[in-house]
Protein backbone atom coordinates (compact mmCIF):
# COMPACT_ATOMS: atom_id res chain seq x y z
CA UNK A 1 0.00 0.00 0.00
CA UNK A 2 2.85 2.36 0.76
CA UNK A 3 5.92 2.58 -1.42
CA UNK A 4 9.09 4.60 -1.00
CA UNK A 5 11.08 5.16 -4.17
CA UNK A 6 14.57 6.64 -3.99
CA UNK A 7 16.48 8.29 -6.79
CA UNK A 8 19.59 10.37 -7.31
CA UNK A 9 22.39 8.01 -6.38
CA UNK A 10 25.46 7.53 -8.52
CA UNK A 11 29.21 7.82 -8.81
CA UNK A 12 30.90 11.07 -7.84
CA UNK A 13 34.44 12.18 -7.11
CA UNK A 14 35.58 13.11 -3.63
CA UNK A 15 34.46 16.65 -2.84
CA UNK A 16 31.49 16.43 -5.17
CA UNK A 17 27.77 16.63 -4.50
CA UNK A 18 24.68 14.51 -4.99
CA UNK A 19 21.03 15.02 -4.18
CA UNK A 20 18.89 12.07 -3.20
CA UNK A 21 15.12 12.08 -3.42
CA UNK A 22 12.55 9.76 -1.88
CA UNK A 23 8.90 9.88 -2.82
CA UNK A 24 6.29 8.09 -0.73
CA UNK A 25 3.14 6.94 -2.50
CA UNK A 26 -0.03 5.09 -1.55
CA UNK A 27 -3.05 5.80 0.63
CA UNK A 28 -1.06 8.10 2.89
CA UNK A 29 -2.80 10.64 5.10
CA UNK A 30 0.31 11.83 6.89
CA UNK A 31 3.89 10.88 7.78
CA UNK A 32 5.33 11.78 11.17
CA UNK A 33 8.99 11.59 10.20
CA UNK A 34 11.20 10.60 7.31
CA UNK A 35 14.87 9.89 7.21
CA UNK A 36 17.88 8.52 5.43
CA UNK A 37 20.00 5.58 6.52
CA UNK A 38 23.01 4.03 4.84
CA UNK A 39 24.78 0.71 4.82
CA UNK A 40 28.33 0.20 3.64
CA UNK A 41 29.67 -3.25 2.74
CA UNK A 42 30.36 -5.29 5.86
CA UNK A 43 28.85 -2.67 8.15
CA UNK A 44 25.56 -2.21 9.93
CA UNK A 45 22.92 0.15 8.65
CA UNK A 46 23.34 3.56 10.28
CA UNK A 47 21.24 6.67 10.62
CA UNK A 48 22.28 9.58 8.42
CA UNK A 49 19.57 12.20 8.94
CA UNK A 50 15.95 12.54 9.96
CA UNK A 51 13.29 15.20 9.66
CA UNK A 52 10.04 15.42 11.62
CA UNK A 53 7.09 16.70 9.64
CA UNK A 54 7.29 20.47 9.84
CA UNK A 55 9.78 20.18 12.63
CA UNK A 56 13.40 19.62 13.62
CA UNK A 57 16.13 17.76 11.84
CA UNK A 58 18.91 15.59 13.18
CA UNK A 59 22.15 14.36 11.66
CA UNK A 60 24.85 11.82 12.31
CA UNK A 61 28.03 13.53 13.50
CA UNK A 62 29.87 12.24 10.45
CA UNK A 63 27.68 14.24 8.04
CA UNK A 64 26.93 17.40 10.02
CA UNK A 65 27.75 20.50 8.03
CA UNK A 66 27.93 18.55 4.77
CA UNK A 67 24.48 16.98 4.36
CA UNK A 68 21.09 18.69 4.49
CA UNK A 69 17.74 16.93 4.78
CA UNK A 70 14.57 18.65 3.63
CA UNK A 71 10.99 17.73 2.82
CA UNK A 72 8.06 18.63 0.63
CA UNK A 73 5.03 17.60 2.67
CA UNK A 74 2.62 18.21 -0.18
CA UNK A 75 4.49 15.62 -2.25
CA UNK A 76 5.38 13.27 0.63
CA UNK A 77 8.95 13.61 -0.55
CA UNK A 78 12.19 13.91 1.35
CA UNK A 79 15.53 15.04 -0.02
CA UNK A 80 19.13 14.63 1.06
CA UNK A 81 21.59 17.17 -0.31
CA UNK A 82 25.07 15.75 0.09
CA UNK A 83 28.03 18.09 -0.35
CA UNK A 84 31.77 17.65 0.17
CA UNK A 85 31.37 13.92 -0.29
CA UNK A 86 34.09 11.62 0.98
CA UNK A 87 34.98 8.04 0.02
CA UNK A 88 33.71 6.92 3.42
CA UNK A 89 30.23 8.13 2.42
CA UNK A 90 30.10 5.27 -0.08
CA UNK A 91 27.10 3.09 0.80
CA UNK A 92 23.61 2.09 -0.18
CA UNK A 93 21.31 4.84 1.04
CA UNK A 94 17.83 3.89 2.23
CA UNK A 95 14.81 6.09 2.75
CA UNK A 96 12.66 5.53 5.83
CA UNK A 97 9.15 6.67 6.79
CA UNK A 98 7.98 6.48 10.40
CA UNK A 99 4.55 7.04 11.87
CA UNK A 100 2.68 6.73 8.58
CA UNK A 101 -1.09 7.13 8.75
CA UNK A 102 -2.67 4.95 6.07
CA UNK A 103 -6.41 4.62 5.50
CA UNK A 104 -7.07 6.21 8.90
CA UNK A 105 -4.72 3.98 10.88
CA UNK A 106 -1.18 4.60 12.00
CA UNK A 107 1.16 1.88 10.78
CA UNK A 108 2.93 -0.09 13.51
CA UNK A 109 6.03 -0.54 11.40
CA UNK A 110 8.32 1.69 9.41
CA UNK A 111 8.47 1.70 5.63
CA UNK A 112 11.70 1.43 3.69
CA UNK A 113 12.78 2.13 0.16
CA UNK A 114 14.77 -0.26 -1.97
CA UNK A 115 17.99 1.71 -1.61
CA UNK A 116 20.14 3.72 -3.97
CA UNK A 117 23.89 3.29 -4.37
CA UNK A 118 26.20 6.21 -3.69
CA UNK A 119 29.84 5.71 -4.61
CA UNK A 120 32.49 8.34 -3.92
CA UNK A 121 35.83 7.86 -5.61
CA UNK A 122 39.06 9.25 -4.18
Amino acid sequence: QVQLVESGGGLVQSGGSLRLSCAASGSIFSINAMGWYRQAPGKQRELVATITSGGPTSYADSVKGRFTISEDNAKNTVYLQMNSLKPEDTAVYYCNAHGVVVDGFIAMHDYWGQGTQVTVSS
